[in-house]
């Protein structure tokens, strides 16, 4: 996903979908979680640190991510991040135990937290005069992912 200055459009768009889908994957999450941890016997402090971990394994890979792709290039490093949040969302579907939903979620951590790669990816491919408008593109895919992921993951819990 290296390019020169201004040849980003075309990336840009991938970018976006890139970044929606893996939201829309986290919002899709959201209104199931507690009740499928409650299925394994969560309680209030294990159904909050199972919705916390994430952000949590966030704080710590974001930074690592970020010198991996300083190193290696930002596409393989978002590629890997969507792997990671794929095997995360499947480990998620399968989980038998209150263990499997945790690991899924250090997963989903792990993979989710590429979004500076993804806002250094737009700084990389962008003029600085078009840089915060396109930075704006991530903003957007959250938007659009916290809106579509829990309208998809509500029925789940109510099939129409």
């Amino acid at each position: 996903m290296r390019g020169g200055k201004g040849d980003g459009g075309h990336r840009l768009g991938i970018l976006f979908a890139t970044v929606l889908v893996d939201l829309i994957g986290f919002g899709i999450v959201l209104p199931i979680l507690p009740l499928y941890a409650a299925d394994f016997g969560a309680r209030g402090l294990e159904t909050g640190l199972l919705i916390s971990v994430y952000s949590l394994v966030q704080l710590v890979m974001a930074p690592l991510w970020g010198r991996l792709s300083d190193r290696f290039g930002r596409r393989p490093i978002l590629i890997l991040g969507l792997l990671g949040s794929a095997v995360a969302y499947f480990i998620f579907a399968r989980a038998d135990s209150l263990a499997m939903l945790f690991l899924s979620r250090i997963i989903g951590g792990i993979g989710g937290s590429t979004i500076p790669v993804a806002q250094a990816y737009i700084a990389d491919v962008t003029p600085p005069e078009r840089r915060a408008g396109n930075m704006g593109l991530i903003g957007a895919a959250f938007g659009l992912g916290f809106v579509i992921g829990p309208l998809l993951g509500g029925p789940i819990l109510s099939p129409l």
